[in-house]
C-alpha cells in the first residue's frame, strides 16, 4: 500500500500527535506514505469566505503537486477539513471544465498543471477499507478487552461527500474498534457537529454542542476521533463544561491511529500521548494495569 501524504497545517502544530501517530501506525500496518513536496495550506475555512476561486486554487496547487510525483495516484489526508477542501476541489474540476481552465491559468504561474487524476482519500477511508479489521486483528499485540470506546466522526469526513460511510449513521470505525477487542459505546452522537470554529466566534453555541457530545459519551472509557478541530473542541473545554453542568464530564479523547497504534504494540511515546490534552488519570491507570502502557 502506497499513498501520497498531505498532513496539512494543523498536523504540524496543534495536532502534531495526530501526524506522528498516523505515520507510526501506518508504517506498522505496512503502508508507505510519501509526503507531497512543497505542499501548502488548503485554505481551511477562511479562504472560501473571501473567494471561491481562491479557495479552489489553494487546494488545486496541492493536487497539481501530487500529480507531478511518481508513484501512487491516491492522497491520504488525516485532517477532515483538509480532506473536505481537497476533495471538493477534485470534484469541482471533474464536473466544471471552465473552473479547471481558470485554475490552470493560475497554476501556470508556478509551472503547474492540474488534470484531476489523483484521488483524495481520508485516513478513515484508507484504514477502514484498505487495511480493515482483518489486518488489524493480525497486527494486534494488545487487547482492549474491557474498554468501551465511543467513535466520533464529526461532520467533514462524511459530509457532503458520501464516499465510505453513511453521513447520518456512520459505522466505519466500529469494526476497527472491535478488532482491538474493545466494546463500541452505543450512542447517537458520532456524526453530530462539535461546533467547529464557532467555539472561537460563538462560544455559547460551541459549548452547547460539545456538552451534548460529552454527555452522550458518559460510560465510555474514551472518545476516538479523526479530526483535529473536533479533537481540540472535545478536549479543551471539558473543565469549563463540567463546571457549568455541575457534573464530571471529563473523558479521554484519542485520535484513531493512537488507539489502533496501542493495540498494534506501539508505545505511548511513539504515539505522542503526552501531547493529548485530556487523558484522564483513570484511563492512564487502566492502560497501565491492562495493557502495560505508560508514558
Amino acid at each position: 500500500m502506497k499513498y501520497l501524504y498531505y498532513p496539512g497545517c494543523s498536523l504540524e502544530g496543534t495536532a502534531l500527535e495526530y501526524n506522528l501517530s498516523t505515520l507510526a501506525f501506518m508504517k506498522a500496518a505496512g503502508a508507505d506514505l510519501e509526503e507531497i513536496d512543497n505542499w501548502t495550506c488548503c485554505g481551511a475555512s477562511a479562504a472560501e469566505s473571501v473567494s471561491r476561486l481562491l479557495s479552489l486554487s489553494l487546494s488545486a496547487r496541492n493536487l497539481a503537486l501530487a500529480e507531478k510525483m511518481n508513484g501512487s495516484r491516491e492522497i491520504l489526508v488525516p485532517c477532515s477539513a483538509c480532506y473536505l477542501n481537497l476533495k471538493k476541489t477534485a470534484e469541482t474540476v471533474r464536473t466544471e471544465p471552465d473552473i479547471l481552465n481558470k485554475l490552470n491559468i493560475i497554476l501556470g504561474e508556478d509551472d503547474l498543471k492540474l488534470t484531476g487524476f489523483v484521488r483524495v482519500r481520508h485516513l478513515l477511508d484508507v484504514v477502514s477499507q484498505d487495511i480493515g479489521p482483518g489486518v488489524l486483528k493480525n497486527l494486534k499485540k494488545r487487547s482492549f478487552a474491557g474498554f468501551s470506546i465511543a467513535p466520533y466522526y464529526g461532520c467533514q469526513c462524511i459530509r457532503p461527500f458520501k464516499v465510505f460511510d453513511d453521513p447520518e449513521k456512520p459505522v466505519s470505525m466500529e469494526p476497527l474498534i472491535k478488532a482491538a477487542d474493545a466494546d463500541v459505546h452505543q450512542w447517537a452522537m458520532g456524526g453530530r457537529c462539535c461546533g467547529a470554529s464557532n467555539m472561537n466566534t460563538k462560544m455559547d453555541i460551541g459549548i452547547e454542542l460539545v456538552t451534548a457530545i460529552l454527555k452522550g459519551a458518559k460510560g465510555a472509557d474514551a472518545i476516538v476521533t479523526v479530526c483535529p478541530m473536533c479533537q481540540i473542541n472535545l478536549e479543551a473545554y471539558q473543565k469549563i463544561i463540567s463546571k457549568r453542568c455541575g457534573e464530571d464530564l471529563n473523558i479521554t479523547v484519542l485520535y484513531l491511529p493512537q488507539f489502533l497504534g496501542m493495540a498494534a504494540g506501539l508505545s505511548g511515546e511513539d504515539l505522542r500521548l503526552d501531547l493529548n490534552l485530556s487523558v484522564t488519570g483513570e484511563f492512564r491507570r487502566k492502560l497501565k494495569d491492562n495493557l502495560q502502557i505508560s508514558w
